[in-house]
């Protein structure tokens, strides 16, 4: 239904053909905004009511254990969540918000775009089960690993504070006597942070528009096949500066896997393209600081292009093709 209402309005609004490239950024733009927006308020709102039975002696005997299971049921939770990079943003910020580490919330900021169940939809059409399987575990992986590694790094003095409450003595204690004020909690944080969030989604949806399409995915092709062995890193670095979600991402590795481009470095392309975009960048700037940013790119880049080379290898090791 929004694809009509949209498509209706560029046309008639704008006046513009359909099949152009500025109609088709326009139509990415609107689309896309109106989706996240509207997703993340649901969602923002349905997590604020659920922290509302989270009682304080709770939140502090979960960071009270700061394990590798955390970051397990993170990623996990992150998996079963429809989100792009961007839309992942606030519901991470509600985690910190909430008393959850940042390493543990770092877990599920990487894994929610990398994975998801259209995703695993598209690819078991695409490539099949094995190697699907073998992507939601790769994706799982990196998640869980990065986000501990950025957890023992103790870099919460690079978050906004007005996003950060982790010290399980400053949350508010507040009472709720009925379903009504929790639901109201909800959907006032809600507001609060789309409030404050709202500009830089629409700023960072409209580069990624631009982005991806005005490059031709011949090109991307053509500069991928140029570099050889070092083609996942470049594949990567490729795909950070674009912004897309995995049902318009997956159908562009499958052409480049197709066109001769190994799995590994198709896949790390695709990685890129949904868990680190430029946009998000530019999202996250909101509530993190460069430094921490930069650190957070530079691990997860890190695991791509590791899982990258370890596609490549078992691609040749068992003739996949």
């Amino acid at each position: 239904m929004l694809t009509k209402i949209v498509e209706g309005l560029i046309h008639s609004v704008f006046g513009m053909d359909l099949s152009s490239k500025t109609a088709e950024a326009l139509y990415f733009f609107i689309y896309d905004t109106v989706k996240i927006l509207l997703l993340l308020f649901l969602m923002i709102s349905f997590i604020g009511f659920l922290r509302s039975f989270i009682a304080r002696e709770k939140i502090k005997k979960w960071l009270a254990g700061k394990k590798i299971k955390g970051h397990f049921f993170a990623s996990l939770f992150g998996a079963t969540t429809p989100f792009c990079s961007c839309s992942s943003i606030p519901i991470f910020l509600g985690f910190l918000k909430g008393g959850v580490p940042l390493g543990v919330a770092l877990s599920f900021l990487i894994t929610s775009p990398l994975i998801n169940e259209y995703l695993v939809v598209l690819m078991l059409g695409f490539f099949g089960w094995k190697i699907t399987v073998l992507y939601v575990a790769s994706g799982l992986f990196i998640g869980i690993v990065s986000g501990h590694i950025l957890g023992l790094m103790k870099l919460e003095k690079y978050i906004a504070s007005q996003n950060l409450a982790l010290d399980p003595e400053k949350l508010p204690d507040e009472k709720y006597d009925n379903i009504k004020q929790r639901i109201l909690f909800g959907l006032s944080e809600a507001k609060t942070i789309i409030k404050r969030l709202w500009l830089w989604i629409i700023a960072g949806v409209g580069l990624g528009a631009v982005i991806h399409n005005y490059i031709p995915r011949e090109f991307i092709q053509s500069a991928i096949e140029r570099t050889g062995f070092l083609g996942v890193p470049f594949a990567v670095l490729l795909g950070v500066p674009m912004y897309s979600n995995c049902a318009a991402i997956v159908p562009v590795a499958v052409a480049l896997f197709r066109k001769g481009i190994p799995l590994g470095t198709a896949l790390a392309f695709m990685m890129a393209t949904s868990a680190l975009s430029f946009p998000e960048a530019v999202i996250l700037r909101q509530g993190m600081k460069l430094k921490l940013i930069a650190i957070f790119f530079g691990i997860t880049t890190a695991g791509i292009i590791l899982t990258g080379y370890i596609f490549n290898l078992i691609e040749i090791l068992f003739a996949i093709r």
